[in-house]
C-alpha cells in the first residue's frame, strides 16, 4: 500500500466520478483505477461499487475511506512538522465557522496571522453540522460553532467567547416593560436579525 492509492481513493470519494477523480490527481484515469484495484487486492476486500460508473463505496470501502483520510492527515502532518524544524512554522490552516461567528474571525485570527505570516489561513462560512462532518472527514482543522444542541463526536472544545442576545423594542411595545422574555416569546414576533 501506497500513500497515492489512498490519495486517489480519496478524490474519488469527494468527486464520486473516476474521470474528475483522475483529473483532481492529475493523472489519468486507468492510472487512478489500476490503483484503486491494486488498493482492493492488497486489502482483498472490493472498496467501489463499480457498473457503468462510480456508484458509491461499500461498507467496506467507507471503513477503508475513514481510514485512509486519518493515514493522509498524518503524511500532512508529518511534512508539516518537518517544514516546521527546517524553515519554522509553515503549512495552512482550514477553519470552518458558522455564519454568525465570521465578525469574530478577524478578532482570533489577525494575531495568529501576524505571529506566523507563513501560515495559510482558509475560512469557510458553514452550518454546525458542515464543521463537524468536515471535521470529521479531516477536510477542516478547526471549527468555530455552537455546541448546545450538536452531538460531539472525538473534537475537543474550547470556549472562545460568549454572546449575549439583545431583543430590541419600542418601549410602547408588548416587551417594552419587560427585562426578560423566553425563546418561546421571541419565535411568536416578526423578528430581524442583525
Amino acid at each position: 500500500m501506497i500513500i497515492r492509492q489512498l490519495v486517489y481513493l480519496d478524490a474519488l470519494a469527494r468527486e464520486k466520478h473516476f474521470r474528475k477523480a483522475a483529473e483532481a490527481c492529475h493523472v489519468s484515469q486507468p492510472t487512478l483505477s489500476a490503483a484503486i484495484v491494486q488498493l482492493e487486492e492488497e486489502l482483498g476486500v472490493l472498496i467501489v461499487e463499480r457498473g457503468r460508473r462510480f456508484q458509491g463505496l461499500t461498507k467496506e470501502g467507507e471503513a477503508v475511506l475513514a481510514h485512509a483520510r486519518r493515514i493522509l492527515a498524518e503524511a500532512d502532518l508529518m511534512k508539516e512538522s518537518i517544514a516546521e524544524l527546517r524553515e519554522g512554522i509553515s503549512g495552512r490552516i482550514r477553519l470552518g465557522a458558522i455564519p454568525t461567528a465570521l465578525p469574530m474571525i478577524a478578532h482570533i485570527t489577525a494575531p495568529f496571522s501576524s505571529r506566523y505570516p507563513e501560515v495559510s489561513l482558509t475560512v469557510l462560512s458553514l452550518t454546525s453540522a458542515e464543521i463537524q462532518q468536515r471535521i470529521d472527514d479531516f477536510e477542516l482543522d478547526v471549527g468555530l460553532t455552537y455546541l448546545d444542541n450538536e452531538p460531539l463526536d472525538r473534537v475537543i472544545s474550547k470556549p472562545i467567547y460568549l454572546e449575549s442576545y439583545v431583543l430590541l423594542t419600542r418601549e410602547d411595545g408588548e416587551f417594552g416593560e419587560r427585562d426578560t422574555i423566553t425563546w418561546a416569546e421571541a419565535a411568536e414576533l416578526k423578528l430581524c436579525l442583525l
